[in-house]
């Protein structure tokens, strides 16, 4: 069985469940307990909820190449449901529960699609009914695909999907289903947000695009090119190329390519080590351009670029820490305060929005049955620390404003914290409202 099969997680589970159901603060796997100083973004302590829990699976590469970004995710969930739980739970009327907690289970899906097949099961065997993955399209493919046919043949025991990373356009375009939310930008919308800042750059005049040689890869580069032809038809493109996920080891050859070919800037989705090995390659070669991403603000990549990332490295996000307000300070600096550890400094807003959602469509729905929260979550609509979203009924694709940042060192104007203990962070360059990130899409949705 796929459950738990990270190393010394087993006794971490029953930590786990017990510190979930009890008030939010209680030590757990050597965290620190929550701070103070929500009063603007969560609502004080309440007794702990004392329901049965209501299950929720995360699957994620939480060992492998990947592990560090599946960890992320699991501080970022966990911190979510910490604040929940810590307000009384998801308060149900008293014939479905009352109030109930929200209970985070892990498994390894080792970053391989068999893999979370089988966790999936694991999961749904388990007794939960909320699935949470994103670190990987291709995978988020197939499960959109299994829990589909699942749904169908087993409707007693459904189960949600709730995306958070997945952006590949097809996900909540022609692979649509009414199971499954997503709670980040597509592709499409990232780049179209990184154009605002690329059709300002008068003096670039070319790029290269290097992938990821799977379904999310292929989209940022064909997106890429489309997005470049409408609107910087000047820029030529002199590489295009993609490689191998999380099996390169040295991009020295990858990053001679990009500076032989006299290109001005790199246009890339890569995340994770493959985004931090390629940065760190670029470097070291000599390579003096600007780096366009869509994850460049963290998970080592900032560091490994060091002095020669400021003001060319260029990030997009749903948020940055550095996004202007007391609120969105304050929010950050809590997480920071909950995770102290300058390798746990990542934090998703996305995520924390996608866990609100959740508990708020449950409370609407008053019931755990799939379908009704499901259709609350149709219109799901939260706010937190000064940002917020609304749900898309119509393809299921979360819409929230986007910003745009710049690598700078910590200190200077506009760039009150640094990423990851780094010394770098991120000036917001551009807040692109909800309204205006939105896109088209081409959903055909069945619902039951």
């Amino acid at each position: 069985m796929n459950k738990l099969q990270t190393a010394g997680l087993k006794w971490r589970r029953a930590a786990l469940f017990r510190a979930v159901c009890a008030v939010a603060g209680a030590a757990v796997m050597g965290l620190a307990p929550v701070a103070p100083g929500w009063a603007q973004t969560a609502a004080p302590a309440a007794a702990a909820p004392a329901g049965k829990p209501i299950k929720v699976a995360l699957i994620e590469s939480l060992s492998g190449t990947f592990a560090n970004t599946g960890e992320a995710v699991f501080r970022n969930v966990y911190w979510a449901m910490e604040r929940v739980n810590a307000r009384g739970g998801v308060a149900l009327p008293a014939a479905a529960g009352g109030k109930r907690p929200l209970v985070l289970e892990r498994y390894d899906s080792k970053g391989q699609n068999e893999e979370a097949l089988s966790a999936l099961r694991a999961a749904i065997d388990d007794g939960a009914q909320v699935i949470l993955q994103g670190n990987s399209s291709a995978t988020a493919a197939v499960l959109i695909e299994a829990i589909n046919k699942h749904n169908e043949r087993e409707p007693s025991k459904r189960v949600l999907f709730l995306n958070y990373s997945a952006v590949d356009p097809i996900l909540t375009n022609e692979k649509c289903s009414f199971w499954h939310f997503r709670f980040d930008a597509h592709a499409d919308m990232r780049m179209a947000a990184l154009m605002e800042v690329m059709r300002e750059d008068k003096a670039l005049k070319s790029v290269y695009l290097i992938g990821q040689d799977y379904s999310f890869g292929q989209a940022v580069l064909r997106e890429a090119k489309k997005q470049l032809a409408a609107q910087r038809p000047d820029v030529a493109v002199v590489g295009d190329e993609l490689h191998p996920v999380g099996r390169v080891k040295d991009f020295a050859p990858y990053a001679v390519k990009i500076k032989s070919s006299g290109a001005q800037a790199v246009v890339t989705g890569n995340w994770g080590n493959d985004l931090t090995l390629l940065v760190k390659a670029a470097r070291e070669v000599g390579y003096e351009g600007s780096f366009y991403t869509f994850y460049g603000n963290a998970l080592g990549a900032p560091a490994a670029m060091g002095d020669a990332g400021i003001g060319k490295v260029v990030a997009v996000a749903d948020w940055l820490p550095n996004v202007p307000g007391a609120q969105s300070e304050a929010f950050y600096q809590s997480f920071r305060e909950r995770f102290p550890k300058p390798q746990d400094d990542y934090v998703h807003m996305r995520m924390q929005l996608m866990i609100e959602a959740l508990a708020q469509s449950i409370e609407r729905a008053g019931t755990t049955d799939v379908v009704a929260v499901a259709r609350q979550m149709e219109k799901a609509s939260v706010q937190l620390a000064g940002q917020g979203g609304t749900m898309r009924a119509a393809d299921h694709q979360f819409q929230q404003a986007l910003a745009v940042g710049v690598m700078d060192k910590k200190g200077a104007p506009g760039v009150k914290f640094d990423v990851e203990g780094s010394g770098y962070g991120f000036r917001v360059v551009r807040q692109i409202p909800a309204v205006k990130a939105q896109q088209p899409h081409s959903c055909n949705m069945q619902r039951p």
